[in-house]
C-alpha cells in the first residue's frame, strides 16, 4: 500500500543489484550500437542512437514464453507476443538514453559491487564470469557498460517518477476520513452498565419510578460508591453478578446507542445522565477501550536482504541464491545481519538490512504481507517485489499510538504508492514521445 522505501530511504545512491541469469549475459542489455550484427540478424528498430535487433527480440520472446508457461499463464499469439517484446525493448532503449543524458553517475566502486553480485548470483568467480562472457561472444567492457546502464536507469526512474507524483492536503483529508470510518468498526469497548428495565407500554407513573431509581443509582456512583457494587444491587441485566461488566467486544457487536453514548467517554468515566432504550434506562461506565488502526497500530521492526532485478534479470537465480543464504543463516553458519552487509543491494546494507520501526502500510503489499506472517526471529522465503527479491526477518513488534502528523505522513505515502503505476506509465509515454524511433522492415528474402 505504501512505498516500500519511505521517503528518507529514497536516495540517489541506492544500489541496484543486477541478478542477471546466464541467458541474459550474452548481451541482450540496453546499448547495442557497438555490437556487430550476427549472421542472419537485422535491425528491427532504431531508438535515438540505439538499435533493437531481431536476435535479441527472439531471445526476449523465448524468455517471455518460458515465464508464461512457468506461471501457468495463457500465451498470446506469436505476433502479439513479438509486438509486446519489441515495445518493451524500445522502452529499454528510451530509458537508457534518457538516463545517460540525465547527468546521473555510477562510480566504479558501486559498479564493481554490482558485477561481483552478478558473478555470485550465477555461482561463479569473477574470472569465471569473464570466461563465460567471452564464450558467449560478449566483451567484458561492453558487459560492464550494460550493468552501468541498468543502474543508471533504476536510479533515474525512481527519481523522475516520484517527482511526478503529487498528493494534495484534500486527498489526504479524504483518505484519513475513509480510514476513520473503517477504523470505527474496529474499535473494541468493554462497558459496564446499570440497567433499570421499563416494561413495554408502561404507564407514566411506572416510567417515572424507574427513572428515579436509575438517577438514584447514578447519584450514588457520583458520590463515590463503587460502580460494580451499585450494579449488583440495582441492575437487572444478565451481567449484574459481574458488576454489570459486558466484556470486551467490537463496536459492531454492541448496540449503536451504547457506542454513541460511550463515544466521548474516557476509560473509567461514567455517563453524565441516564439514557433510555427500548429495554429501559441505562448508565454506562467505560472499562476498556481499544481503538482502531487509525489511532493505535502495531509496528514491526524488520531487516531484509535485497537482490535487485531488472528487465533482463533472472528472478530464479536471485531466489536460488537467497534460499541458500537462508539455509546458512537458519543452520547457524552465518548471521542475517552479516549476510545483509555483504550481499544486500539496498542502502540499509551497512546497518545489516535494518529497516527500522514501520507502521502498517509502510511497504509494498507483497513485502508487508510476507512480513506480517512472520513471528519475531523467523525468516521468510524469498519474496518478489517490484524492487527485486527479498529475504525478510522480523526482529520485534510493538504497539504505538500515532500522532496526527504521523497519520498524515502515512496517508501521504499510501496515496503516493497508489499513484506510482500511472505516473510511471505517463513518464514512459512522455519519454517515447520525445525520442527518435524508427521501425525497420525485415530484409527481403
Amino acid at each position: 500500500m505504501i512505498e516500500f522505501f519511505r521517503s528518507r530511504r529514497r536516495t540517489a545512491g541506492r544500489r541496484a543489484l543486477l541478478a542477471l541469469g546466464l541467458c541474459a549475459l550474452a548481451g541482450t542489455a540496453y546499448g547495442q550500437t557497438d555490437r556487430p550484427l550476427r549472421a542472419g540478424d537485422y535491425i528491427v528498430a532504431v531508438v535515438n542512437s540505439e538499435l533493437v535487433t531481431a536476435y535479441e527480440v527472439e531471445q526476449r520472446v523465448e524468455r517471455a514464453r518460458e515465464e508464461i508457461r512457468r506461471n501457468g499463464g495463457r500465451e498470446p499469439s506469436s505476433a502479439v507476443l513479438r509486438s509486446q517484446v519489441i515495445d518493451s525493448l524500445i522502452d529499454d532503449r528510451v530509458l537508457v538514453t534518457y538516463a545517460r543524458d540525465s547527468g546521473a553517475k555510477v562510480d566504479d566502486a558501486e559498479l564493481d559491487r554490482a558485477i561481483n553480485s552478478v558473478a555470485a548470483n550465477n555461482r561463479m568467480s569473477l574470472p569465471e564470469l569473464r570466461r563465460r562472457l567471452a564464450d558467449e561472444g560478449l566483451e567484458f567492457g561492453r558487459f560492464r557498460n550494460n550493468v552501468r546502464d541498468q543502474i543508471l536507469v533504476e536510479r533515474v526512474r525512481e527519481r523522475e517518477v516520484h517527482q511526478r507524483i503529487h498528493v494534495s492536503d484534500s486527498e489526504i483529508d479524504r483518505y484519513l476520513e475513509q480510514q476513520k470510518n473503517t477504523a470505527a468498526a474496529a474499535i473494541e469497548l468493554n462497558l459496564a452498565q446499570i440497567l433499570v428495565p421499563v416494561p413495554e407500554n408502561a404507564s407514566e407513573a411506572v416510567v417515572a419510578e424507574r427513572r428515579a431509581r436509575i438517577e438514584a443509582a447514578l447519584a450514588r456512583v457520583r458520590a463515590g460508591a463503587d460502580f460494580a457494587t451499585v450494579a449488583r444491587e440495582v441492575s437487572e441485566d444478565g451481567n449484574r453478578a459481574n458488576g454489570g461488566v459486558i466484556g470486551l467486544r467490537p463496536a459492531s457487536r454492541l448496540p449503536d446507542l451504547f457506542v454513541e453514548q460511550a463515544r466521548d467517554l474516557k476509560v473509567g468515566e461514567i455517563s453524565s445522565q441516564p439514557f433510555r432504550s427500548s429495554a429501559g434506562f441505562h448508565v454506562l461506565k467505560v472499562i476498556e477501550r481499544r481503538d482502531g488502526q487509525a489511532v493505535r497500530v502495531q509496528q514491526t521492526r524488520a531487516r531484509h536482504i535485497l537482490l535487485r532485478t531488472s528487465a533482463q534479470a533472472s528472478v530464479e537465480d536471485a531466489t536460488r541464491r537467497l534460499l541458500e543464504l537462508k539455509r546458512q543463516i537458519e543452520s547457524g553458519q552465518r548471521r542475517f545481519e552479516d549476510v545483509a552487509r555483504e550481499v544486500s543491494e539496498d542502502t540499509t546494507a551497512s546497518t545489516g538490512g535494518d529497516l527500522g520501526w514501520a507502521s502498517p502500510g509502510s511497504f509494498v503489499p507483497e513485502f508487508e504481507e510476507a512480513m506480517n506472517r512472520l513471528t519475531p526471529g523467523a525468516i521468510s522465503p524469498p519474496v518478489v517485489s517490484r524492487f527485486g527479491v527479498h529475504l525478510i526477518q522480523v526482529i520485534e513488534r510493538r504497539e504505538v499510538e500515532l500522532s496526527a502528523k504521523e497519520m498524515r505522513e502515512q496517508a501521504r505515502a499510501a496515496l503516493r504508492e497508489q499513484k506510482f503505476g500511472a505516473a510511471y506509465q505517463e513518464w514512459i509515454k512522455d519519454l517515447r514521445a520525445r525520442a527518435y524511433i524508427e521501425m525497420r522492415d525485415p530484409p527481403q528474402q
